[in-house]
């Protein structure tokens, strides 16, 4: 985690001051004290200001609320509901997608409203709405893509995701890598999916085919995976857009196209009535909702503060610790792969903090 930050702690911050903007809008309300407040703040402002500490806070915060996060999706999604023959399963993943959107407006528009009160936005709204289009676009693919590949398939090709990152941010945004950043990148990638990847055991079922449509599905996924990218970093580059404006924003547009697509589909009655017969889901679903509010606040500081490639390999990556931690812990064997995985992972992150200088600034 320390190397990975080495590696981009040097980049050029389009936005460096939104976390000590955060503060300084905080201190005139403490009248009655304002040179120990002075003194406080900046203390607050330099621990903040410092990338090491920034990094750090936006990588564990990632990791624990998508952790916890994981377990909630788990939980409502694979819960038991009702008894006997009359037992249900939650299928209404677009009206929970819409609800965790609805729960991240409102926890950005309170960020916004007590650490940036009313400092104007001047990112484009079609912008905002082309990387909600894609964020949805990507999430909606690659849930599909399970219609037709196995899990570990989908989860393999998802591990990818700074690749096309990477390759549109220098097709379409010119930005400029080293040799060695791509080679890093590809290393992680790498390890990552080898420490994924679950070989089929059974010979007898074997698929026949080598790329069918849910490859293409998890094709379109990972571009669009890159689009958003792309969008995120002309924002933040020529608009200097803030984390909490960027969530807003995006959120706002995904609660739109999602209202209607449940509205037209009638699945928000259906979800309704399903909450009528098990109202212990409903408090799941809030606490999911809010813990994934806290892990986009997170993820949007890190795009702001270190770029989205740096964000993707921190998403990529976080995966890889959280099974890496859960074998270490509870004792479980690893395979050849997955120690080779793990190797090429601390590899990449290691070279990374090396030699992976930051890409030359460029006008969008």
């Amino acid at each position: 985690m320390i190397a990975l930050y080495d590696a981009i702690v040097e980049r050029d911050v389009a936005v460096r001051g939104v976390g000590s903007g955060a503060v300084s809008v905080a201190i005139p309300g403490l009248v009655s004290d304002s040179m120990a407040a002075e003194k406080g703040a900046g203390r607050a402002g330099s621990l903040w200001d410092n990338s090491r500490i920034r990094f750090l806070v936006c990588f564990l915060g990632v990791f624990v609320c998508y952790f916890y996060y994981g377990i909630l999706q788990e939980t409502i999604t694979r819960g038991d509901y009702g008894h006997g023959d009359k037992k249900e399963t939650f299928r209404f993943a677009r009206t929970l997608v819409c609800i965790q959107c609805i729960i991240s407006v409102v926890f950005a528009k309170i960020l916004i409203q007590f650490f940036e009160g009313s400092k104007p936005d001047q990112t484009k709204s079609w912008l905002y709405a082309v990387c909600s289009l894609s964020y949805l676009g990507a999430m909606v693919s690659s849930n599909s893509a399970l219609q037709y590949v196995n899990y570990p398939t989908q989860v393999l090709g998802k591990s990818c995701k700074p690749i096309p990152v990477m390759i549109l941010g220098v097709t379409l945004l010119k930005k400029r890598y080293p040799l060695a950043k791509y080679l890093c990148v590809l290393l992680i990638v790498g390890g990552v999916a080898l420490f994924l990847y679950k070989p089929n055991k059974s010979s007898a079922v074997a698929d026949d085919h080598v790329f069918g449509f849910g490859e293409i599905l998890l094709l379109v996924s990972l571009t669009l995976d890159g689009l958003t990218g792309v969008s995120q970093d002309h924002m933040r580059a020529r608009f200097q857009t803030t984390a909490n404006h960027m969530m807003l924003n995006i959120n706002l547009w995904s609660t739109l196209v999602l209202g209607l697509a449940v509205l037209w589909t009638g699945e928000v009655w259906e979800f309704l009535s399903f909450t009528e017969r098990y109202p212990s889901v409903i408090y799941n679903i809030l606490l999911f909702a809010v813990t994934s509010a806290l892990g986009q606040t997170f993820i949007f500081l890190t795009v702001v503060n270190f770029g989205p490639l740096t964000c993707s390999i921190v998403t990529t990556t976080r995966k890889f610790f959280t099974i890496l931690g859960s074998v270490l812990l509870f004792g479980n064997s690893m395979s050849t792969l997955q120690w080779t995985g793990t190797i090429l992972v601390f590899l990449g992150l290691g070279f990374d903090a090396k030699f992976g200088k930051p890409p030359k600034k460029t006008t969008h």
